[in-house]
């Protein structure tokens, strides 16, 4: 990494720690690093970019990027026409990532709302792992639908809580991605819920796994934040006891239809 004008962070949001302490000596202090990591830390709870302002000089993370948004790598390496967005700490920031990461078939959108740019990238995925499971009760698009858009609601409440905008969670980093995690055949979260829904065990279904539905940890890490900011997602928490506290997946489903009729409204 001697040298290079740009870092990009792409590890498993559990391994970022370990990997950019490892590498962080060899970064330039005049590099752009932008990270690509979707996901919250176990229990520090804290989202990448403040992972990463523990590690790096605030040289580097004065400039620090985020790129987020619905795009499975093995599409982008084959040139399917895509949009993501870079967040940048600065709009100058996030316009110098734009200039080096976009492609004729890789559009980029820049935006200035890191936390809201991580908080969609991270918590679509527990909606993912949702909607998945409802595919695997063998239930149709009504029903991803509603997981979908309710799914959307829960990720805005807890984003704007932790002063993500809530204008992000309705473009690429929001309802883009998550629109792709909870219906394309390539999602590992997905795949993950969808097997928990045929009945599998967790354990079974991670053990031969090649590489990290990112979902599964962020589950854990979502559930304490909403409890610590005082925010209902009733969503998550029914993943969380899926996961962890060996609810089956038909009764939780029951259990969010079954919940007090409320109103529609988000805030």
């Amino acid at each position: 990494l001697k040298g290079a004008s740009v870092v990009l962070s792409s590890s498993p949001a559990q391994f970022v720690r370990k990997v950019m302490t490892e590498v962080a000596p060899s970064v330039s202090t005049d590099a752009l690093v932008v990270s690509a990591s979707k996901g919250i830390e176990i229990r520090t709870l804290l989202r990448m970019d403040q992972v990463l302002d523990q590690i790096l000089p605030k040289e580097i993370m004065d400039r620090f990027c985020v790129l987020s948004g619905p795009g499975f790598a093995k599409e982008v390496a084959g040139h399917a026409p895509t949009a993501v967005v870079i967040a940048g700490r600065t709009a100058e920031a996030a316009k110098e990532a734009q200039k080096i990461f976009q492609r004729p078939y890789f559009r980029i959108y820049t935006n200035t709302d890191i936390v809201g740019v991580e908080l969609g990238g991270a918590l679509k995925n527990v909606v993912a792992l949702a909607a998945g499971i409802t595919s695997g009760l063998g239930y149709g698009h009504n029903t991803i639908a509603a997981v979908i858009t309710r799914g959307l609601a829960e990720m805005t409440r807890l984003g704007v809580a932790m002063g993500g905008e809530r204008a992000t969670f309705s473009g690429l980093a929001g309802m883009g991605d998550l629109l792709l995690t909870c219906t394309g055949d390539l999602s590992r979260n997905r795949t993950v819920g969808y097997r928990l829904g045929q009945g599998e065990s967790l354990e079974a279904i991670l053990s031969d796994m090649k590489a990290v539905a990112e979902g599964v940890k962020t589950t854990e890490s979502v559930y304490e934040l909403a409890r610590g900011c005082g925010v209902e997602m009733p969503i998550v928490e029914q993943v969380y006891g899926i996961l962890n506290e060996d609810v089956l997946p038909a009764v939780a489903l029951e259990m969010l239809m079954l919940r007090e009729s409320t109103s529609e409204e988000w805030s």
